[in-house]
């Protein structure tokens, strides 16, 4: 029996956690059925670096966006660049963009207007937005309404970990929820439950590495071959073999991610 493939839809092979052995980080997600990988610039500075993964290795593609986090300390994104961007055959996605009120309330303005810049390109391209939210529910859910209001777009709520009733905006909307290690906690049964009433065709697993890793190697540095240790508690929340969730979550990708279909 071949193994199930899967694809991990989020994650950051140009950090520094990964430059002694990008080569092998790779190998080993291949290796565990991770058959592509999407890898997120944060910061459009650094868009060239990212895209030179995404060129070297047959089984990565990129996405480009700034950070919430970043929208302060970093030149406003504009339109035209982010729409020049989708020009190249591995570019999937625009972002990640979102606002996040933990951290970085105090520039919630400017991360808003980045966000609504990122929504236009996203439209403009028919490609993908991929969205962070954190901390900022009320604004999130008003923003994705209005802005989906003036125009159809699609989006992915990357490493979901918000409220019901944000899930529930972001499904209304059309729009996918994506599971990354935080489902997998021990404590984390209430995301579970949110996650189990999503639709099975709107839901997408990523590592969101080296960040979050899922157990066993939780409190490790997370690489994306950990996406199969995700996509099994998601089986469990599905009530699922592996096999039909990494084919179902599979084939979401592919939807929602059109240029990086197999």
């Amino acid at each position: 029996m071949t193994q199930a493939t899967i694809v991990d839809s989020h994650c950051h092979l140009d950090f520094p956690d990964f430059d002694a052995e990008r080569d092998a980080i790779v190998e080993r997600a291949v290796a565990a059925g991770v058959t592509r990988m999407v890898t997120i610039c944060t910061k459009l500075r650094l868009e060239p670096q990212v895209r030179a993964i995404a060129e070297k290795f047959p089984q990565v593609f990129y996405a480009a966006g700034t950070h919430p986090m970043s929208a302060a300390d970093e030149p406003l994104a504009t339109l035209e660049e982010l729409v020049a961007l989708a020009d190249h055959p591995k570019f999937v996605g625009i972002g990640e963009t979102g606002l996040d009120y933990h951290y970085t309330a105090e520039s919630a303005a400017i991360q808003q207007k980045s966000l609504r810049v990122h929504i236009a390109a996203a439209r403009q391209t028919k490609l993908p937005l991929i969205i962070h939210a954190r901390a900022a529910d009320d604004d999130m859910a008003r923003i994705l309404r209005e802005e989906h209001h003036k125009g159809a777009f699609s989006c992915v709520m990357h490493c979901f970990s918000s409220s019901a009733a944000l899930a529930q905006d972001a499904l209304d909307l059309g729009f996918y929820l994506s599971m990354s290690g935080i489902a997998a906690f021990p404590k984390s049964q209430e995301l579970r439950d949110i996650f189990a009433k999503a639709p099975i065709d709107r839901v997408l697993v990523e590592t969101d590495s080296p960040y979050l890793a899922p157990p066993p190697f939780r409190g490790k540095r997370n690489e994306p071959a950990y996406t199969a240790n995700t996509a099994k508690v998601g089986a469990e929340v599905f009530g699922l073999s592996y096999e039909d969730f990494a084919r179902q979550t599979t084939q979401n990708f592919e939807r929602l991610f059109w240029k990086a279909k197999a």
